[in-house]
Parts: C-alpha cells; structure tokens; sequence
C-alpha cells in the first residue's frame, strides 16, 4: 500500500509560479511511475505529466509542455510539479498518482495508475 500527499497549491496570478509536492510513504520500491493529472470544474480528469520512478524519464502533455517540470527526489520519495507561465486555464484540483507496473506507452490514461492523493487546488487568476 502506498499513500500520497500533495501540497502546495494556492491562488496565483496569470504568469505565475507554483511548486506542487507529493509525499510517498511508507515507500516507493513498489512505484514504477508517477504522474500529475488535473481535473478542472465540470471537466473531465487530465493527464499532466509523468516520471519514471527509477530513470526520470518524464512526459509531458503538450498543453503544459515548456512550462512545467516533473521531478522526483528518490531520497525523499517525494514527486515534484513546478508551474511556471501559470495561466488561468491551469485552474483545477491537482492530483498525483503512482502506477505500480509496466505497460508500455505514455501513462496518459488514469487506469494505468494504482494510487491516489487527495488533491491539491491551484487557481489561477487572470
């Protein structure tokens, strides 16, 4: 069993950064990948990014590519989301999720990913 935590979301404004953690406990032997998805008010669940645990490879939906980074500190088993050029369509609930097999592709698809947090809420205002 693996529990997650997120934390640091809040209100900022149009253009600028937040920094989202995620806490993993008690560890992440069994975690093969992480991820952020995002769920917006009246919205469907959205693929954000993701990492492989063990390698950093990471992935990125193109509507936040070049504007946010997913990192991981292995020591700490905590997962990172840094949000620069916020703008007020990243309005939403920001979750992690940890996916404890390998499939292949992407991780896109929410499925895939065994393990929750509560979520994080990140508004943006214009």
């Amino acid at each position: 069993q693996v529990q997650l935590v997120e934390s640091g979301g809040g209100l900022v404004q149009a253009g600028g950064s937040l920094r989202l953690s995620c806490a993993a406990s008690p560890r992440t032997a069994s975690i093969y990948v992480m991820g952020w998805f995002r769920q917006a008010p009246g919205k469907e669940r959205e693929f954000v990014a993701r990492i492989t645990w063990s390698t950093g490879t990471t992935y990125y939906a193109d509507s936040v590519q070049g504007r946010f980074t997913i990192s991981r500190d292995n020591a700490k088993n905590t997962l990172y989301l840094q949000m620069n050029s916020l703008k007020p369509e990243d309005t939403a609930v920001y979750y992690c999720a940890a996916a404890t097999y390998y499939s292949g592709g992407n991780y896109r698809n929410a499925v895939l990913y065994k393990y929750w947090g509560q979520g994080t809420q990140v508004t943006v205002s214009s």
